[in-house]
């Protein structure tokens, strides 16, 4: 029983990863906003390489340096160096969308996880919280606010993220706590106000 619950918090850690989480988000915001699907591909794999397939291929090159504990990045010391590079990344892909002309409702997205990565680096300095959990709420946030309250039947995904990060003794009940509260706020207040 033990084993499988482990298993199944591993699966649910994978596939609702924030790379996961973010490219999904990225896509669909980007579908929204534009005439075509080719349009929105464009706009949304542009988005996603700077904002998630870089930093991510950093991370990857990181474990098999032995920089880092594995692609989630356990340790919390560890931490900071991917989210600065993650930051500037997603930096350098903003400016790079907003010249282009991308949709503004991706443009207030990219903000959003800017300055969630932002508060996340601040935090880490000192302690460790979930960005599974902020991730996955603050799309479901964003969500809501582009295709309405019907997106509000997702919410129980991050209850379900924050028990197999607890179950896999990658985080505490806090933690989980506070990636909710912040990846809630975040989206909710700077993507509302840039949208």
């Amino acid at each position: 029983m033990m084993m499988a619950r482990r298993r199944l918090a591993r699966l649910i850690t994978e596939a609702l990863a924030p790379a996961n989480v973010g490219s999904a988000t990225f896509l669909l915001v980007a579908w929204h906003r534009t005439p075509t699907i080719a349009e929105a591909l464009r706009w949304g794999l542009l988005t996603i390489l700077f904002a998630i397939a870089l930093p991510f291929s950093f991370i990857l090159w990181g474990v098999r340096r032995r920089r880092f504990t594995d692609h989630h990045i356990r340790l919390r010391e560890q931490r900071p160096v991917a989210l600065v590079v993650g930051i500037a990344s997603a930096l350098v892909g903003l400016i790079l969308i907003g010249v282009l002309g991308a949709p503004r409702e991706l443009i207030a997205l990219v903000v959003a996880m800017e300055v969630g990565l932002v508060i996340s680096l601040a935090i880490t300095l000192f302690w460790k919280m979930s960005i599974h959990v902020a991730s996955v709420a603050g799309a479901i946030v964003i969500l809501v606010l582009v295709f309405g309250p019907r997106f509000v039947v997702l919410a129980p995904l991050i209850a379900l993220v924050g028990w197999a990060r607890v179950e896999l003794s990658d985080h505490t009940p806090m933690q989980i706590a506070v990636g909710a509260v912040i990846g809630t706020m975040v989206a909710a207040i700077v993507f509302e106000l840039l949208r």
